[in-house]
């Protein structure tokens, strides 16, 4: 199987099981006002936002991979300390 099919195939699994894990966080945070789910909802969305834009940066606009990797890589960075922040909020 080609590589770019198998990135491709999971970058899109990671989207949809991002975007589920940040609408069951935001839909929680609406439910009970709690901060500390606002912060996970926040968290888990930058994530997989980060993920959105590499895969676009990457495979539609031909951006440079090292570019990719730091874009990618720095949105997952902000977006876990969103969620580890989350664990500690009150």
């Amino acid at each position: 199987m080609n590589v770019t099919v198998i990135v491709i195939t999971l970058k899109t699994l990671t989207l949809v099981l991002g975007g589920v894990i940040t609408y069951f966080a935001f839909k929680a945070y609406r439910r009970t006002g709690s901060p500390a789910l606002r912060s996970l909802a926040i968290g888990f969305g930058v994530v997989t936002l980060g993920a959105l834009l590499a895969g676009l940066a990457d495979q539609a606009f031909s951006v440079n991979r090292d570019f990719v990797l730091v874009i990618e890589s720095t949105l997952t960075a902000l977006g876990f300390a969103a969620i580890a922040y989350s664990l500690y909020a009150e």
